[in-house]
C-alpha cells in the first residue's frame, strides 16, 4: 500500500496496547498496519490512511492509553522510504558514507528517519526498533558525506519534543566488512 499519512502509539502496556490498538482501529477508517510488542515490554500501534483519520484514530488511542503512552506522532506525508526501512525491505545498491540516528523510543526514531530522508538525497537502509534493543531504536542511511551530515542533522532535529536522541554518527568511509553486515 502506498501510505501517505501514518500515525503511532507507543505504550509501557502489552494488554492496554492490544485493548488501544482495537480501539484506535474501530475508531476511524484507518488500516492497522502494526500493532506489536516491542522491548522491553512495550506495545507499538501504527495506523495509516487519510489525515484527518489518522488524527482521530491517534487521539483515542492517546487518550485510552492515558499515563501508558510514552511517546506519539501524525506525520501527514510520510517519506516513501520510512515504511520499506521499517520493514528491513529497502534495497541500496550502495553504501557510500553511513548516518546513523539511535532513539530512546520507536516513535522518535521514525520521525527521525522521516526528517532525515526528507532533508537530503539519502536512502535509508533500515529502521531497527526495541527488539533485542532495551526499547532503543536506530536508523542507518546512506548516501554521500554532505547529504548524509545534513540528513542527520535534521533527523535529529526532526525528533522534536519526541526525543531525545541517544546517540547519532557519520562514518564518511565505512569498511567494506561493516558494509558486508549492513546489507
Amino acid at each position: 500500500m502506498n501510505y501517505r499519512t501514518i500515525g503511532v502509539v507507543e505504550m509501557n502496556s502489552i494488554a492496554l496496547g492490544i485493548q488501544t490498538a482495537d480501539e484506535m482501529s474501530k475508531a476511524a477508517t484507518v488500516d492497522l498496519v502494526m500493532a506489536r510488542p516491542t522491548c522491553p515490554g512495550r506495545y507499538l500501534i501504527m495506523v495509516a490512511g487519510d489525515t484527518g483519520s489518522v488524527k482521530s484514530s491517534v487521539e483515542v488511542g492517546r487518550e485510552l492509553g492515558g499515563d501508558q503512552v510514552i511517546d506519539w506522532f501524525v506525520i501527514p506525508s510520510v517519506h516513501s522510504m520510512v515504511l520499506p526501512a521499517l520493514s528491513g525491505a529497502t534495497i541500496v545498491p550502495r553504501i557510500n558514507a553511513l548516518g546513523v540516528i539511535e532513539t530512546y523510543t520507536v516513535a522518535s526514531c521514525i520521525l527521525a528517519a522521516d526528517a532525515a530522508a526528507k532533508a537530503a538525497q539519502v536512502d535509508l537502509i533500515e529502521i531497527r526498533f526495541a527488539a533485542g534493543l532495551a526499547g532503543k531504536s536506530f536508523v542507518t542511511m546512506t548516501g554521500d558525506v554532505g547529504s548524509v551530515k545534513a540528513s542527520v542533522a535534521a533527523g535529529i532535529e526532526g525528533v522534536g519534543e519526541s526525543g531525545p536522541v541517544y546517540s547519532h554518527v557519520v562514518i564518511p568511509s565505512p569498511s567494506d566488512d561493516l558494509k558486508a553486515q549492513l546489507v
